[in-house]
């Protein structure tokens, strides 16, 4: 196995070596950056371990190019950092670690490449690149990396016990890693995950979500969520997710496994969507299932609203994560109350009302509502599914055609709160908000048209109901 460097990877290193001699430290490319070089993946970051001062050797590379901006120094960590365009060249001077049980921070001290090769998290990120001038381009593999890397299994260097016991953050990479790289996580590892799982909880949450993050991005992130359930990870950092595993059978008549069931329609998501938040709103559709499941003796079990129980769910979830409370996640909470929506609408009489109500509660997410609903078609039936997207395909045209017709999405009404008030001459109050809804469900249900002279003449009517009449000035 070769490493494939660009030319400008080729330069950069090749100056590092330059630096190094000036200063007279061994210095060496390490860790994901070498694994990925030669698997031929794309990576911005390179990660460079000196015998030494690593900010000092940063200061003499940027003498050689001098960056904009320039070197950053992390003086609290011994760190220094250093971009070009959109590569990234991290310095560090080589070190060993130990631990306490109760911190994943280490108690550092210098040492030397095979220290800081050992303290690595798994066999494939222990190799390290040399990068002065007598052997630069040499590949250190104290661990038998590159054959692991051919094999496409992820071990620890040491121990797994020693390696996640020092820091079980590596228990949430290693998923991360076999789901991302499509790698196997050799018995011994796995064995190590699962007798220790329940260390992950001296991890902070923004670290395990970040995982989270990196796996929910990957091509098939359901691997990586079905092995956080093998590992026993799952139960300690989002045990609500297990509760929609397993199948109920009552007086003959069973429900399908949810657990596998969404991280199907999370895969469908992915394979058309990179969109981390719509995969968010996948993985969490049917999360109120559980709470909502009921059997009803002659007809079978379910699950009635659990649409509307799921998307108060959302913010809880989100909080729990450490995910942002923002705009994507009320679109989350959106998806998971619309996700029945479409498919209630999948037959031919379906009335326009209906269209532009659909339109005007989606707004923007209309065609992320869309993906998704068509991903929730998980049927084993052939038939069943190809009947349920002929429906889709004929929702679609009839969501272009309402939008066309009424631009309806993102819809702002023709008279605002604020005119109602300056016509009536009246302060903000209940009658207000009365006229207010009343055309805009006149709009919806199609008695007039979205246009400012037909609202007028509504709001009118309505309001003289109310015993209101225009202020003539």
């Amino acid at each position: 196995m070769e490493l494939k460097l660009t030319s400008r990877e080729t330069e950069l290193l090749k100056a590092v070596a330059q630096a190094a001699a000036k200063i007279g430290v061994p210095a060496f490319a390490v860790g994901g950056f070498v694994r990925d070089k030669i698997l031929d993946r794309p990576t911005k970051d390179i990660d460079v371990v000196c015998i030494g001062d690593g900010m000092a050797l940063a200061q003499a590379f940027s003498k050689l190019f001098h960056p904009t901006p320039p070197v950053s120094l992390f003086k609290t960590f011994g760190t220094a950092q250093v971009k070009f365009d959109d590569i990234e060249i991290e310095f560090v001077g080589a070190r060993k670690e130990s631990y306490a049980r109760h911190s994943r921070k280490p108690e550092v001290s210098p040492g030397t490449i095979e220290d800081d090769q050992n303290r690595r998290d798994f066999t494939v990120n222990a190799l390290a690149i040399a990068l002065n001038v007598e052997h630069f381009g040499h590949i250190i593999d104290p661990f038998g990396g590159l054959e692991d890397l051919k094999n496409k299994i992820l071990k620890t260097p040491l121990s797994p016990a020693q390696t996640f016991d020092d820091d079980p953050l590596r228990m949430m990479r290693a998923i991360r890693f076999a789901t991302q790289l499509d790698f196997t996580i050799t018995d011994k590892t796995f064995k190590g995950i699962q007798q220790i799982a329940d260390r992950i909880s001296i991890v902070s949450q923004e670290r395990i979500t970040d995982e989270l993050q990196k796996i929910m991005m990957t091509n098939t992130p359901s691997k990586g969520w079905y092995l956080l359930k093998k590992t026993g990870l799952l139960q300690h950092i989002f045990p609500l997710l297990l509760q929609l595993e397993g199948a109920e059978t009552l007086d003959g008549i069973g429900h399908k496994d949810n657990f596998s069931h969404t991280l199907q329609v999370l895969d469908n998501v992915a394979a058309t969507s990179d969109d981390i938040w719509l995969r968010w709103a996948a993985l969490l559709h049917d999360i109120a299932k559980p709470k909502t499941k009921r059997f009803e003796p002659g007809f079978g079990w379910t699950f009635h609203g659990h649409e509307v129980v799921g998307a108060r769910m959302v913010p809880k979830i989100f909080t729990q994560l450490k995910l942002p409370l923002n705009e994507k996640m009320k679109m989350v909470q959106k998806l998971v109350a619309l996700h029945l929506r479409p498919i209630s609408l999948t037959k031919e009489n379906v009335t326009d009302s209906a269209i532009r109500r659909l339109l005007f509660d989606a707004g923007d997410d209309i065609e992320s509502l869309m993906l998704l609903c068509a991903a929730d078609i998980t049927s084993k039936n052939q038939n069943k599914v190809k009947r349920y997207l002929q429906g889709f395909e004929f929702v679609k045209v009839r969501l272009q055609e309402v939008e066309e017709k009424d631009s309806i999405r993102n819809w702002q009404p023709p008279i605002s709160g604020e005119m109602i008030m300056q016509i009536f001459n009246i302060t903000p109050s209940k009658q207000v908000g009365i006229i207010k809804d009343a055309i805009r469900e006149a709009i919806l249900d199609g008695v007039i048209p979205n246009e400012h002279n037909a609202a007028y003449d509504f709001m009118l009517k309505e309001a003289a109901q109310l015993g209101l009449f225009p202020v003539i000035k």
